[in-house]
């Protein structure tokens, strides 16, 4: 077993060989520029909580939000 010094979990299995980086080491160039790709990411479904009749008007606004994204996204292309 693989026990993970910063939260104490104990895992059977570790598959991979990325480590996290030591404690109080700031992130490297390239993982700030993912993070930073990363937080102009926009879903286009609004927050909150949904409660639908059907599955089919749930699929109704999930494709209505989707094809938005989509429309959006291809303006400023």
């Amino acid at each position: 077993m693989v026990r993970d010094p910063l939260t104490g979990e104990q895992f059977l299995l570790v598959v991979g060989k990325r480590r996290p980086p030591p404690l109080g080491e700031p992130p490297s160039a390239r993982a700030r520029e993912s993070l930073t790709a990363m937080a102009g990411y926009v879903t286009r479904a609004p927050k909150g909580v949904f409660l639908y009749a059907s599955h089919a008007e749930m699929d109704a606004d999930r494709l209505r939000w989707t094809v938005e994204a989509i429309v959006e996204r291809a303006r400023h292309d």
